[in-house]
């Protein structure tokens, strides 16, 4: 594997390659509400604690106004990619000036204006290191299908699944600022131009339907769950990074597979904080949560928690069950803040899509999550906040 995946093998910036991150049923309702709760046994001495990363310092250097988009492609609610693990292992080491042009991005308007924006990465921190370990009809459900759909507003309305949100191009988002959702780039640009739905770009927010007297209250069953709806706001502006953009990055464009929304006017709702991803040895069981709007369930949110199989620095691999209509959902752990003595959930990364794997010369499906590494994590950070002081600490 190589030192620097996604990133950059930065002698000049005394860059070390011990940056690299490396790794290594039937569900009940038992299991079920335990996995929600990501709760240790209360006798348990460890816990699983978030790493503390010093991450790189990523800002801004020049800006150029772009021609108008045409939005005209079509949205495509997932990603198929054929470079899976050994093609990653193969691709040769991008230079310093081949990541700043991945880590550099548009911004697209709701006006339509389009401006291009040029990064510089001023500092370069040590994180954790580790090893390296080894591990055409499209499935994405694996064997019997272990997705919850939630149901009643007691749930959806409550953290963390009142998190996830709707895109009107259809995919899923999640929110993790007052006025900031992240998501996948293929569900806003298709690689080489802004999908239909771009400029017009709208997020839902499920909030129960308001009931008009008491009609029909004598036959409404209280085992039924509650109706709920989209309410919507407008995106006033979207990040995508230039790596996404194909030939740019050509085989590696799903190592970008993300992209940030900021609302037009706050959500007022509890949002969850991204954090650098830690090696998937380091996560609680090895597993990971996300919830999103598969297709296959139309209005409903679907939870789901799976074992991460593989990795790469910019990839988990991962056998979750999904649908399209997940992408963009924000991918979750819940670990030990040792910091603030409390136990906190972050994004730790974005479920892209489908990939065919070459496992020890056998092909094997997966799906896959695009990896928040710390050049990303300070990238979107700032890209939140504005502010590079505050995003020193993933």
């Amino acid at each position: 594997m190589p030192a620097w995946r996604g990133g950059a093998h930065l002698a000049s910036l005394q860059f070390s390659p011990r940056l690299v991150f490396s790794m290594a049923g039937v569900p009940t309702l038992i299991l079920f509400l335990c996995t929600i709760k990501d709760v240790l046994p209360s006798n348990s001495r460890w816990k699983p604690t978030w790493p503390s990363y010093k991450v790189p310092v990523i800002l801004p250097q020049s800006t150029l106004n772009l021609d108008k988009p045409q939005f005209d492609a079509e949205t495509k609610l997932e990603v198929i990619s054929s470079c899976g693990l050994e093609c990653h292992k193969r691709s040769p080491l991008p230079t310093f000036e081949e990541v700043k042009d991945y880590l550099s991005y548009e911004t697209l308007y709701a006006n339509g204006s389009l401006v291009e924006t040029e990064v510089g990465i001023y500092i370069i921190s040590r994180g954790s290191d580790g090893s390296q370990s080894r591990s055409r009809t499209k499935r994405q459900i694996y064997g019997y299908d272990s997705r919850f759909s939630i149901f009643g507003k007691d749930f959806l309305l409550n953290y963390p699944f009142s998190t996830s949100v709707k895109l009107s191009t259809g995919c899923t988002g999640t929110l993790v600022a007052e006025k900031h959702v992240l998501t996948a780039a293929h569900c806003i640009h298709d690689g080489k131009s802004y999908v239909k739905g771009a400029q017009k770009l709208r997020v839902g927010f499920l909030k129960p339907k308001v009931k008009h007297g008491n009609k029909g209250a004598n036959i409404t069953s209280s085992t039924m769950p509650e109706k709920m709806k989209f309410q919507w706001i407008r995106v006033k502006r979207t990040h995508v990074p230039k790596g996404w953009i194909k030939g740019n990055a050509n085989d590696i464009g799903m190592d970008y597979d993300y992209a940030l929304l900021e609302l037009k006017k706050p959500h007022k709702r509890k949002f969850m904080k991204i954090g650098v991803s830690p090696p998937a040895r380091q996560l609680p069981g090895g597993r990971i949560h996300f919830s999103g709007y598969d297709n296959d369930r139309p209005g409903n949110l679907v939870y789901r928690f799976c074992d991460v199989k593989d990795e790469t620095f910019d990839l988990l691999y991962q056998q979750c069950d999904a649908q399209p209509g997940a992408s963009g959902s924000g991918v979750y752990v819940r670990m030990w803040k040792r910091q603030h003595q409390k136990w906190e959930r972050k994004i730790i990364g974005i479920f892209s899509g489908h990939q065919w794997v070459d496992m020890n010369g056998a092909p094997q499906d997966f799906n896959v999550a695009v990896r928040i590494t710390p050049l990303k994590y300070a990238q979107i950070c700032y890209w939140i906040k504005g502010n590079y002081l505050d995003c020193r600490d993933g």
